[in-house]
């Protein structure tokens, strides 16, 4: 899944010539673009630390945006399903962890079809796709709330607000796209 994501983005970056080139160390066109989403902070420490940022014109820092969000849902499937080999004998503890996993694994999925929208210019599709991947955590939580015995875990609660930010940040960079 990996190799199909860095494959879409060389290709994004291939396709599109990348008018808005900054210059090695200036963040002006990272500024400009992130003080139009929600998180600015996560916005722009997360594009200012991508290798690729300077190169890139807005599309291109929606698609490391997107990007980012696919390694978040994937380590978060991943951890999740590492849960799942500790022993433990509760069965609906071990089942709304592989709910959980699974959802998890959809919204990467559903990132890295936006990733396709964004290459075809389909941005409204491309934002339902981001939509979908920032919901795809609350039907893990509420998997958790239907078992009152179940305590939602921290981490977990910290990895779903992370996904949910970096798609609120990914759908602002899409809304100043030329649609």
């Amino acid at each position: 899944m990996a190799s199909k994501i860095f494959f879409l983005l060389f290709l994004l970056f291939l396709a599109y010539p990348h008018q808005h080139a900054c210059v090695n160390g200036d963040a002006t066109l990272i500024k400009r673009t992130c003080k139009n989403t929600k998180y600015y902070n996560l916005c722009f420490s997360s594009l200012k630390s991508d290798p690729s940022s300077p190169n890139a014109d807005p599309k291109g820092l929606a698609v490391i945006m997107i990007g980012i969000g696919m390694s978040n849902a994937t380590s978060t499937s991943s951890y999740l399903s590492s849960k799942l080999l500790s022993p433990s004998n509760n069965t609906t503890l071990k089942r709304v962890i592989k709910e959980c996993a699974d959802k998890y694994t959809y919204a990467g999925d559903a990132l890295q079809a936006s990733v396709q929208d964004l290459l075809n210019e389909a941005y409204d599709y491309a934002y339902m796709h981001i939509t979908a991947a920032k919901d795809y955590p609350n039907a893990c939580h509420n998997a958790f709330k239907r078992y009152p015995a179940l305590s939602y875990p921290l981490d977990l609660a910290r990895r779903e607000d992370g996904l949910k930010h970096i798609c609120d940040v990914a759908m602002g960079i899409i809304d100043n796209l030329d649609w």
